[in-house]
């Protein structure tokens, strides 16, 4: 009697799910249906993904470091890019930007992968010479980004992403002018500028310092203006009211640039004072820990980067801001040049720009990624 009640519940239960997944309800029959195409599409659309990944682009990035909130901030403009264009990007870098060899390593692995294109900012070109000629042979294009691979062989590189350092220089001197020209105007006697910069040599350093005193001395008026100090861009004019004053140390130490820039602050008519990179921008806080002269109702003082010490001073009001350059876009525009110079388009050099921040606008989500430490 047991078995029989248990056989006659068993085809109950079975008549109930034979009416449930049968034609007896509609509305069940559906649900189901689509459960199961939406499971079918689900996986098709995994399938199809997979696929177009696997014959998609692929664009490998190689930087000169990757713990570096710099580079981090490239990455992220190099992913963005990828995601936009609609390819598959990769970023490595050596664990700092002197291990060259690490680097290389990268590189040749990067060429063994066959990608469509790849990005690199070299540590040292000489050093990179025979993987750069193996790319070249594979036909694997390369795009320099932030420094490039200066010196490279002719047509190894399609283009470089990066910034227009004399740009750079010239709207750090017009947000400083903005800051400055009452007190040029109003002056009764001769007023200095200062310029800090840590070298002589280094291109973008150099053009960052130029095109600062160059369009500084444009704006103050070419007759009004003497550029003194280092033989590099002297220039003198007796009896101008506004000087110039450059320094630049003999060597790069700490203790040198502090050194120029104490030389400079100590100037009774200094109205304002330019670092034209993190090195220098540091020197003149260190000096200005002995002197107290910069700083709001001082000395108006302006940098060029961002790093800790110089992000803390102009929080603090010692600096009245700086120039940042943009490693987001020239992340994004290393990968963009890249898909185009692979699809064979014509491809040139991109300024990826410059930015000016101050404790202000220190937050703005296009200002923020920018301010490494």
């Amino acid at each position: 009697m047991k078995k029989r009640m248990l056989a006659v519940a068993a085809a109950g239960l079975m008549a109930m799910s034979l009416v449930a997944c049968g034609g007896g309800s509609s509305s069940g029959s559906s649900e189901a249906e689509k459960t199961t195409a939406a499971q079918a599409d689900s996986s098709k659309a995994e399938e199809t993904k997979a696929e177009a990944s696997a014959d998609g682009k692929k664009i490998n990035v190689i930087a000169k470091g990757f713990q570096h909130q710099f580079w981090k901030a490239v990455e992220k403009g190099a992913m963005q890019a990828g995601t936009d264009l609609g390819v598959e990007v990769s970023f490595q870098g050596p664990d700092n930007e002197s291990a060259i060899a690490q680097q290389i390593e990268y590189l040749d692995a990067a060429i063994a992968q066959k990608p469509t294109a790849i990005c690199f900012a070299a540590l040292d070109t000489q050093a990179s010479l025979g993987s750069i000629q193996t790319a070249m042979d594979a036909g694997i294009p390369i795009i320099g980004f932030d420094s490039g691979v200066p010196d490279a062989p002719a047509g190894a590189i399609k283009a470089n992403a990066s910034t227009n350092n004399l740009v750079a220089g010239q709207l750090a001197a017009k947000e400083t002018y903005e800051l400055i020209k009452d007190k040029i105007e109003g002056a009764s006697g001769t007023v200095r500028i200062g310029v800090v910069a840590q070298e002589s040599n280094s291109q973008s350093i150099v053009e960052r310092t130029k095109g600062f005193v160059e369009e500084m001395t444009k704006l103050v008026g070419e007759d009004k203006v003497s550029v003194e100090g280092h033989d590099s861009l002297k220039k003198e004019k007796a009896g101008a009211p506004v000087v110039i004053d450059v320094g630049i140390p003999a060597e790069v130490k700490d203790a040198d640039g502090a050194a120029v820039a104490s030389a400079i602050l100590e100037k009774s008519d200094l109205i304002a004072i330019y670092g034209s990179n993190e090195f220098a921008a540091n020197a003149i806080i260190t000096a200005n820990e002995g002197l107290d002269k910069i700083g709001e109702g001082k000395v108006v003082a302006v940098g060029f980067d961002a790093g800790k010490k110089q992000l803390q001073a102009i929080k603090d009001g010692l600096f009245a801001g700086s120039v940042t350059q943009d490693p987001v876009q020239i992340g994004y525009k290393a990968v963009e040049l890249a898909v185009k110079a692979a699809n064979g388009e014509s491809v040139s050099d991109v300024d990826t720009g410059a930015l000016w921040y101050t404790k202000d606008n220190m937050e703005d989500p296009k200002i923020a990624p920018c301010l490494y430490e």
